[in-house]
């Protein structure tokens, strides 16, 4: 798969971990190696800044898209490649899925696992043929990956969609399995008798 682009969700704090930032910066730097650009929410704060930083610092490019309520709020980052100021959150989701040949989801809040969560279901639906998965920086991501194969396990989800939420510890791993993925087959969302 030719990836131009890959939509990075972040946090807009850094948490308190210096691994946070650290995996963010490592991400940026083989994002350039690969000569992948960064689309991204627009700030200039917390992972998100950190990993925009980078990206610029290696020679990178990088997209961001804020909507204008939030440019203050979160301290657009004004020295970006391309900086997009929009009306909405609506508006901001759909031009980073639009401009996107991939969604990463490193650690965040509320918004990140919206975010990654909206278009992971999308993919589920057949609405984009595109990866989605978490880069799970030490191991932030265990607990949700182990609630998710819970919800498999008790019959909420089924395995083929679980499957498409590709989970990695490492920036170049995530980065192999998007170059290799092929999208799946994706079955009805609900079968005959089920509720």
């Amino acid at each position: 798969m030719t990836i131009k682009n890959l939509c990075v969700y972040c946090g807009s704090n850094a948490g308190n971990r210096p691994d946070y930032v650290e995996g963010a910066q490592t991400l940026a730097r083989e994002l350039v190696s690969r000569d992948i650009g960064l689309v991204y929410g627009g700030a200039s704060v917390g992972i998100m800044g950190a990993l925009a930083d980078a990206v610029l610092a290696a020679g990178g490019r990088v997209i961001g898209i804020i909507p204008d309520g939030l440019l203050n709020k979160e301290i657009g980052h004004h020295d970006l490649t391309e900086l997009h100021i929009v009306a909405s959150m609506h508006e901001r989701k759909t031009m980073m899925a639009e401009r996107s040949d991939g969604f990463i989801a490193l650690p965040g809040g509320a918004g990140t696992l919206e975010e990654i969560f909206e278009t992971w279901t999308w993919a589920q639906l057949g609405m984009h043929q595109k990866p989605c998965g978490l880069l799970n920086i030490a191991g932030y991501y265990d607990q949700l990956a182990g609630f998710l194969d819970h919800a498999v396990d008790q019959a909420f989800m089924r395995a083929e969609h679980r499957a498409m939420l590709i989970v990695e510890n490492q920036p170049a791993t995530l980065l192999d399995r998007y170059a290799a993925y092929t999208p799946p087959i994706v079955s009805n969302w609900i079968e005959p008798g089920e509720h």
